[in-house]
């Protein structure tokens, strides 16, 4: 008899839209490297998801969004290497 597990839900920050973990792109507040990429889902420090949709279309990336769910301020520098980063 096999058990099936659990897959864990969580909310695009931009969006809104709710989706498996394994669907979204981690992103996380490290602190003195601002906010980067976590493709391993594993990395410490204050994590908020964003979806396929967002991360393909650089107008959908909320920047005010994504602010308030890691409860620091982007840096203009930062911003625009998130953005290059999710759109290329």
């Amino acid at each position: 008899m096999s058990v099936l597990r659990r897959v864990p839900q969580r909310t695009c920050v931009s969006c809104g839209v709710k989706t498996d973990k394994r669907e979204l792109l981690r992103l996380v507040s490290v602190p003195g490297d601002g906010v980067v990429a976590d493709l391993t889902g594993k990395k410490n420090g204050r994590g908020a998801y964003l979806c396929m949709l967002c991360r393909s279309a650089s107008k959908c990336l909320r920047r005010d969004r994504l602010e308030y769910a890691l409860r620091i301020k982007i840096d203009e520098d930062n911003w625009q290497a998130l953005v290059g980063a999710m759109t290329s």
